[in-house]
């Protein structure tokens, strides 16, 4: 089964033929589902999927109580989804589903995570130009090289999703969290259509939760396991500057001692900001082990690797999400007694 998770937030224009186009997309494929969930809207898109599920049995809903996000509205769909493939796309028609054959055959070439490219765009320059600053930055940051880490147009296996959470807005960066467990990531170009119904729902607001989410994502990515490699490096470069101005500081009183009219060191900038600098760094260095200390309970075991495949004693290797217990063999039942 293939599943199509569509994130909905005051879209039902756009939701008649979004439903029309998927289902001529995925005609020829075999089994398929459409989750549309409802991000608290505030028009008759919640109406709209009631309609579609009326008349196409393979369309299921959720709806929000209220506006959650794209992040939340996603997760919704990822735990409801049931296929072996999920696909994940906007309900503004801006994505073409004829390219989802296209994403099929990358994941049929062994790739775990297929996003879309915009190569082309049709949105305006001031949302062009800082977009293709940002994915420089989420590419050289991350190592996950993608063009497009906004397009929200990819395709899954479904081992990625049940491994890689998300929250908050990181579900831009799920590429980049895949990437980093070790899955295999690519890109194809899509087709990028003109917005027919609607309004775009992000602003320049956008741009500066993905720049404070970028930096969450490396420090998960990089950090998440040992964060006193990032908090106590600062601390001690900190505390070293700090040294070493007081150690100058130390050197400039003793030259001046024995002068007739020496300096006085108490009241050089320098002497307050080594101590700074040696204050805060002592700080950030204590933070570090308690976060050290945090990290060592809070983290799972399964957290810290991530499993191919596994080795079925006397059979052929299977995918890690089918039986990652089937390693070891079930011992066999007790014997039953008889009865008194």
């Amino acid at each position: 089964m293939i599943s199509v998770v569509v994130p909905v937030y005051n879209e039902e224009e756009s939701l008649p033929a979004l439903d029309r186009e998927l289902d001529a997309a995925f005609a020829p494929l075999g089994e398929v589902e459409f989750v549309f969930v409802d991000d608290g809207s505030r028009d008759g898109s919640w109406r709209a999927v009631v309609e579609l599920s009326a008349r196409d049995p393979r369309v299921r809903g959720i709806r929000f109580r209220r506006n959650f996000g794209k992040a939340s509205a996603l997760t919704a769909g990822f735990q409801a989804a049931r296929g072996e493939r999920v696909f994940t796309l906007d309900a503004d028609l801006q994505d073409d589903p004829a390219e989802i054959p296209r994403f099929l055959e990358r994941l049929d070439a062994g790739l775990d995570v297929v996003s879309g490219w915009k190569r082309t765009r049709h949105d305006p320059w001031h949302k062009v130009y800082p977009s293709r600053i940002f994915n420089a930055l989420v590419s050289n940051l991350t190592g996950c090289r993608l063009h497009d880490h906004n397009c929200g147009f990819k395709a899954y296996r479904a081992e990625v999703l049940r491994e890689v959470g998300i929250y908050g807005e990181l579900h831009r960066f799920v590429p980049a969290l895949a990437f980093a467990k070790g899955f295999r990531v690519g890109e194809i170009e899509v087709n990028h259509r003109r917005r027919e119904f609607g309004k775009s729902k992000y602003g320049f607001a956008r741009f500066l939760k993905g720049l404070l989410d970028l930096f969450t994502v490396v420090f998960l990515t990089r950090f998440r396991q040992r964060p006193l490699h990032v908090i106590g490096a600062s601390g001690l470069m900190l505390s070293s500057l700090g040294v070493a101005g007081m150690l100058y500081l130390i050197f400039v009183w003793f030259a001046n001692f024995w002068q007739s009219d020496p300096h006085p060191i108490g009241t050089r900038p320098l002497l307050f900001y080594s101590m700074a600098m040696l204050l805060v760094g002592a700080q950030l260095f204590s933070l570090g082990f308690l976060a050290e200390l945090v990290t060592s309970y809070g983290i799972r075991a399964d957290d810290t690797y991530s499993i191919a495949e596994t080795l079925r004693p006397g059979g052929p290797p299977s995918r890690a999400d089918r039986d990652v217990a089937a390693v070891e063999p079930a011992p066999p039942p007790p014997p039953s007694q008889p009865e008194a």
